[in-house]
């Protein structure tokens, strides 16, 4: 039996919020959880719409990351 392990070295990430804070506080909370996969942001990109469904703005980001070099 063998055994491999395989380092990742990208992944990306979405988020969602109808708050710009509690969007924030999602993407550093997974910043921190990502340091143990020695994976750092190479990008962020973000959007907002309005949501009719609830009558406010909707923030998204897309977070890239990529193993430290």
């Amino acid at each position: 039996m063998s055994f491999t392990l395989d380092r990742i070295e990208n992944k990306i990430e979405f988020f969602e919020a109808y708050d710009l804070k509690t969007l924030e506080a999602k993407i550093d909370a997974q910043i921190e959880n990502n340091k143990a996969l020695l994976l750092d942001v190479f990008s962020i990109n973000h959007q907002v719409v309005f949501d009719p469904n609830a009558g406010k703005m909707l923030y998204s980001a897309v977070v890239h990351f990529k193993v430290k070099k």
